[in-house]
């Protein structure tokens, strides 16, 4: 058997981790090899590192490191370290240092930055730019985040949710880096579902596009300017290149302003112009005096105002409240709720009616929205009025036909509607027929049953997910249908495969569903299609098949599969190449001048090799030929001579074995002899002896070729043990021997047994057995005899086999991914000793058995590694020998590979007496895949290494209570948690514990609530229950009123932590002081508890009527005797007619003892009583008055009150001042103003000072508040300054502005150039 390959799973033996550090300083990575003289690369972003000022390269026997000196943020990114076909990545993270106080801290990178409104700024200075994201100063901690969030995304800086106040600006900022694309990656924006946005960019949204050169980062940034309500929602950004793809949800919160725009008056009265626009331009108004340049516009004023009302009672819907109220009723409600626009009031609730408009086609319309998973049905319904009106079906806006439907009407007719060729056939059904099922697999069905409409959708898909609207006549009502994609869930998990070194590997798993995308890692990096082709990826149907053309080391690894719905790993191992060797040449004997041929066959017919003799490579010359022709390969010795014998050696290249047999040379001598020849064997000619020992492997041709001589031709004789065979040959004169079979003593060897045969030719003898077994290793001794004489040699033959299959496996303990497995050797080692073992392990679950080693392993105990924890496994073992492998030995039980838990946390000591310990601690902070069986607690006696259990198995609480232990004894405790791993580390105490009581000194943990008078009603139930402390046990006792408590009285009992102060059923004598002591030796605690007991109070005494006048009356009495032992907190007074006795409270929880009655009714008389009423309740009974009152009738005189009148009057104010105007001479302007005030002011206009009123020139108006004063035709001298002097009772305002005329010079301008041409 060829010796097989060696191939290490990992050169590592430690491996360097991805570490984090601050700009300037230094990392070191450090890295073991399996072997002291590896040879090992360092590698940053898959580039060769140098030794240089900044890297520093260190290797000392199998530990190398590499040290980052100065490390800047340049210095940050993917790391790796190879040795021979092991590579291992890492990553070094740079974090700024920490910023200094004083600065201001700025926000992580990829938030959204929320900034106020920037102000115009002047035309001459440059816009300031917005604020940049990327380059944003640390967080506050003075770490820099990392943006590399996912490797497997395109993302290296996902957009985060943000929010912004309405009218203010934020930004979202989504970086790619596109180091590894071929194709510059596209970048699409989206609100919801599917607005794209890059339609929507204008004034509100800006979306830029920057690109980093050095870094080759592309930065993709979304402003949002002056941020409205309805901006708020969720977002999604989606990233492309080529075949690759990645998207990323965020979402916007937009929030109201804080504070309410001030009403402006003054703003509000504004010029509109014809159409009702907004006249832009300074605060100086219009500069032209044209009449029609516009009107001022008083509905912004009322409207603010409305709004301004309106917020002050935002909960009450005053739209509602006037959509139910009559038309009388508006204008009331309108005045209450501050609407002064009643014409648009009119407006809006006249909309309103015509919106609530009731449906003429369609008694019940659909629901807004549907909702249905994949693969599923939907059945949308609506019902009509009209039961014969047909329906038309609409998706997205576009009308779609049924491919099946029913059609129902009362006379019991079923119409089937063929759509494909227009065709309609009716089938009568009697009274007596039930029913007719039809079953139609179609997409869509219309269903029409009397006043229902029915859409029935069958195996709903994603492209199902849309708008739908059912259309009768002009009517219509629209729904939206959302499909829900179920999670695909892997049914057929992935194999874990071994192969060969250049062949194909295929992973292959199955899917709940087809079609569906899932993503494939190797070792965590996602797997895409490469140039070189070397991952394919298949689909067929619910199979996804991940193909890897000519596998090699670098291939090695764990392979994911992933779906929305879950994940499969499974591990692939390459391994070099085994050559097999078909045919090995053979030991050759050759005459001189013979031919010597030399023939093998490997399985690898692109295998070449070398030809060696006697350690020296054979050329190839006239008599030594050498050829290769596929997988055979030959020497050929023409005309052999004495030297060419020697042992020959063929050597294949690359391949760490070699095939040898030796060629004899055989020299013939010539004698001259007589005839009469003693038979003589000539065995091992080199070695010249007869007894020899012969080899062969169990299966192979044992073929036993004995020269011998001798005349006439002897007679041979075969024996083993007590068998033997007789073959003699006829006469020379018929050309070949005869053949012919004996007895000889024992069995008979017969051709009919078929693996046995003897035959004689000229000078030889051959025994041959084919396919040799056990059975047929012995002693074989051959006898030759003649009338000359006999020889006899004796044959050692020896059968050797493979092994037999070692014993069952046992798993001894398990690992986090780990395990140790142990097995006994097999009984027979087939003859030649076992050289090693080779194990295999699989899933369970699995077919796939993959091999743990490639080169035997020598002992029976074996820890076997890289397995996943919490996956079953099973194990099973193969002997080898130098002849080859056994069979397998039977799987072992199936194991779990599990880490044990970490040690239990926080162990301390609650409690130490004479002779128990009370001990309390955590759970294990990592517990691992398995479950946790319990806790083991033991103790050791100081000085001694023997553990003592302290209870019988395994505890699940974290407190135990350790008895019976002796006293002064010095002992130290530990915990370890259990799982199917076994125990974990033990958490012990820090110094052992003395057994011992310690003296505590009594303590009284008094409760809150018993700090205060504790009382209870009589009848009710006391349970008091007062905690201490103090060791040895204290004395516990209690007295009330400074007298010994009675058992009589009340129930005590006393445990070590508490005692209990029980009443069954109180009454009055339990009130008092109760006094609690806790005592030990001549130390001692107290503390008192007060109990009061209440009761119903006594009624009042001696209820008497002190006077009565008009319709009042006044009562007195006197407080109850019996208070109940608690205070009197008020008394019931109630009146009663004579005539019903009906009585009716007056007053209730009156403090006084007096009070008057008072909206008495004439002519009628009355009784009165008062209850007592106490923290328990009222009296039990009254005290009533012994005397009635009788109201007397008297004359009533109505006194109206007297009303001051409220003053109205308010002084002149103007709302809105004059404004200076500038207006062309000879057209004519106005000037305006408003003002207010009650009674109405007089007013009267002055021009410099001097009053206008009687001028004929000037017309004055008012109407509702506005001034005006017009002037007709102004001539630069009516230039000036106007002013406005409003008066009344109250008193005065004035308000005036500059008027300029400027001439017409224009017009004097043309008439003078008319002149000159004329």
């Amino acid at each position: 058997m060829p010796e097989p390959v060696k191939k290490a799973v990992s050169a590592f033996a430690k491996k360097p981790k991805t570490q984090e550090a601050e700009e300037g300083s230094s990392v070191v990575f450090e890295a073991e090899t399996e072997k002291p003289d590896a040879k090992v690369k360092w590698q940053r972003n898959s580039q060769d590192i140098v030794g240089d000022s900044r890297y520093a390269i260190a290797a000392d026997g199998n530990r190398h490191s590499l040290t980052v000196k100065a490390v800047t943020r340049d210095d940050a990114g993917s790391y790796a370290v190879i040795a021979g076909g092991s590579k291992v990545k890492f990553e070094l993270k740079v974090t700024s240092k920490p910023e200094a106080p004083a600065e201001a801290p700025a926000s992580e990178p990829g938030t959204a930055n929320v900034e106020p409104e920037p102000e115009p700024a002047p035309a001459s200075s440059p816009a300031a730019p917005a604020g940049n994201v990327q380059e944003a100063p640390p967080a506050e901690d003075g770490h820099a985040p990392d943006t590399r969030q996912d490797l497997t995304g395109l993302f290296t800086e996902k957009p985060q949710s943000g929010e912004v106040t309405v009218g203010e600006n934020i930004t979202f900022v989504a970086k790619v880096n596109a180091t590894s694309l071929l194709k510059k990656p596209t970048v699409k924006w989206f609100k919801g579902k599917w607005m794209d946005l890059a339609s929507k960019s204008g004034k509100h949204l800006q979306l830029k596009e920057s690109h980093d050169r050095n870094t080759k980062v592309h930065t993709f940034e979304m402003h949002i300017i002056a941020a409205k309500a309805n901006f708020a929602g969720a977002y999604r950004c989606e990233v492309s290149s080529k075949d690759k793809f990645d998207s990323c949800n965020f979402s916007l919160t937009v929030h109201e302003a804080c504070t309410t725009e001030s009403l402006d008056i003054r703003a509000a009265f504004r010029r509109t112009n014809e159409g009702g626009k907004k006249k832009s331009g300074p605060s100086t108004s219009s500069t032209d005096g044209n009449e029609d340049s516009g009107e001022l516009d008083f509905s912004t004023l009322l409207k603010k105002r409305e709004a301004v009302q309106a917020n002050t009672d935002s909960d009450v819907d005053v739209w509602d409240i006037l959509h139910r109220a009559p038309a009388s009723e508006y204008e009331k409600i309108a005045f209450q709720y501050g609407i002064t626009d009643l014409r648009g009031m009119l407006k809006r609730l006249k909309k309103m009616k015509k919106e609530e408009k009731k449906s003429e086609a369609f008694l019940k319309k659909l629901d807004p929205a549907y909702q249905v998973n994949k693969g599923h049905k939907i059945k949308l319904a609506v019902e009509v009025a009209n039961p014969d009106v047909e329906v038309k079906w609409l998706k997205n806006g576009q009308e779609f036909q049924p491919t099946g439907r029913f059609q129902f009407n009362p006379c019991y007719n079923i119409i089937i509607i063929n759509m494909k060729h227009s065709t309609k056939s009716v089938i009568h059904i009697s009274s007596l027929c039930l029913f007719l099922c039809l079953i139609i697999t179609s997409k869509y069905i219309f269903e029409s049953v009397g006043n229902m409409r029915y859409l029935t959708i069958n195996h709903c898909s994603l492209a199902d997910d849309a708008a739908y609207c059912c259309v009768v006549g002009e009517e219509k009502c629209t729904t939206e249908l959302f499909v829900k994609e179920p999670p695909i869930l892997i049914v057929k998990n992935l194999e874990d495969q071994m192969v060969m070194k250049g062949e194909r590997v295929e992973l292959e798993c199955e899917v709940s569903e087809e079609g569906a995308n899932v993503k494939w890692e190797k070792d965590g990096v996602e797997l895409t299609r490469d140039e070189s082709f070397k991952y394919r990826f298949k689909k067929d149907g619910c199979k996804h098949v991940l193909m890897i053309n000519e596998a090699s080391k670098d291939d090695c690894g764990h392979y994911k599969v992933k779906t929305n719905g879950g994940e499969s790993v499974a591990e692939v191992l390459v391994q070099e190449k085994q050559l097999e060797v078909y045919q090995s040449i053979a030991d050759l004997t050759v005459k001189a001048k013979d031919q010597a041929l030399f023939k093998c066959e490997v399985s690898d017919e692109n295998v070449r090799g070398t030809w060696y003799k006697n350690g020296v490579e054979v050329k190839a010359d006239a008599r030594i030929n050498i050829t290769h022709i596929g997988r055979i390969h030959k020497l050929t010795i023409d005309d052999v001579k004495p030297e060419d014998e020697g042992d020959y050696t063929f050597v294949p290249d690359g391949h760490a074995f070699n095939l040898s047999a030796k060629l004899n040379f055989l020299e013939v001598k010539i004698d001259y002899v007589p005839r009469q020849d003693p038979p003589k064997i000539h065995l091992d000619c080199m070695g010249r002896t007869a007894e020899s020992t012969i080899v062969v492997v169990a299966g192979n041709k044992l073929r036993l070729d004995v020269p011998i001589t001798g005349d006439p031709a002897p007679t041979v004789i075969w024996t083993r043990a007590e068998k033997a065979s007789c073959v003699k040959p006829e006469g020379e004169e018929k050309g070949r021997p005869a053949t012919s079979w004996t007895v000889k003593d024992g069995d008979v060897v017969t051709e009919g047994d078929g693996r046995v045969h003897v035959e004689t030719t000229k000078g030889h003898c051959v025994f041959t057995i084919e396919g040799a077994e056990r059975q047929d290793e012995g002693v074989y001794s051959v006898v030759v005899r003649n009338p000359a004489g006999e020889d006899t040699a004796d044959i050692n033959v020896k059968v050797v086999d493979v092994p037999d299959p070692p014993q069952i496996p046992r798993i001894l303990s398990v690992g986090e991914d780990s395990c140790v497995v142990q097995w006994d050797p097999p009984l027979f080692d087939g003859g030649q000793p076992v050289i090693g073992y080779v194990l295999e392990r699989k899933k369970k679950k699995s077919y796939r058995w993959m091999r743990l080693n490639f080169d035997p392993y020598p002992e029976t105990t074996y820890e076997a590694r890289r397995m996943i924890e919490g996956v079953p496994y099973e194990m099973r073992v193969y002997a080898v020998n130098s002849i080859g492998m056994s069979r397998h030995s039977p799987a072992s039980q199936p194991f779990v590979p599990v880490a044990p838990t970490s040690e239990p946390t926080g162990l301390c000591v609650d409690d130490v007496s004479d002779t128990s310990v009370s001990l309390r601690w955590r759970p294990p902070e990592r517990v691992g895949a398995a479950d946790l069986e319990g806790y083991g607690v033991e103790y050791c006696k100081e000085g001694t290494d023997e553990w003592i259990p302290a209870i019988q198995g395994l505890t699940e609480r974290t407190s135990l209570i350790v008895r019976d232990l002796s006293t002064g004894d010095k002992l130290q405790f530990r915990v370890r948690a259990y799982n199917m791993a076994g125990p974990s580390a033990p958490a012990t105490l820090a110094q052992p514990i003395t057994i011992r009581e310690i003296m505590q000194r009594p303590k009284i943990w008094l409760p809150r609530n018993l700090r205060q008078t504790l009382i209870k009603k009589v009848g009710d139930t006391v349970n008091i229950v007062i905690p201490f402390q103090g060791k040895p046990r204290p004395k516990v006792t209690w007295s009330k009123d400074k007298e010994p408590l009675s058992s009589a009285f009340a129930s005590v009992r006393n445990s070590e932590t508490d005692t209990i102060l029980f009443i069954r059923k109180t009454e009055r004598k339990h009130s008092g002081r109760y006094d609690l002591q806790v005592q030990i030796e001549n130390v001692e605690d107290t503390a008192c508890v007060n109990l009061q007991i209440v009761d119903l109070p006594g009624s009042p005494e001696a209820l008497k009527i002190v006077d009565v006048w008009g319709f009042n009356v006044a009562l007195e009495w006197k407080p109850p005797k019996d208070s109940g032992n608690c205070e009197i907190t008020g008394y019931t007074v109630q009146k009663a007619e004579k005539k019903t006795m009906e009585w009716f409270t007056v007053f209730d929880q009156y403090r006084r003892t007096h009070c008057v009655v008072s909206d008495l009714i004439m002519g009628n008389e009355y009784v009165f009583r008062v209850f007592a009423i106490n923290l328990v309740g009222l009296s039990p009974e009254p005290c009533n008055s012994k005397d009635g009152v009788y109201i007397q009738k008297t004359g009533i005189v109505y006194k109206p009150p007297n009303y001051k009148d409220h003053d109205f009057s308010e002084a002149p104010k103007f709302t809105h001042p004059l404004v200076n105007r500038s207006v062309i001479a000879g057209y004519n302007a106005t000037l305006s103003c408003a003002v207010r005030g009650i009674p109405k002011p007089k007013v009267t206009w002055y021009k410099n000072k001097m009053d206008i009123t009687n001028e004929a020139k000037y017309r004055m108006l008012s109407k509702q508040g506005v001034l005006t004063l017009e002037i007709r035709k102004p001539c630069p001298f009516d230039g000036g300054v106007y002013t406005c002097k409003a008066v009344n009772a109250s008193g005065e305002d004035v308000v005036e502005c500059k008027l300029e005329v400027r001439p017409q010079i224009a017009k004097e301008e043309k008439k003078e150039e008319k002149k000159q041409k004329a």
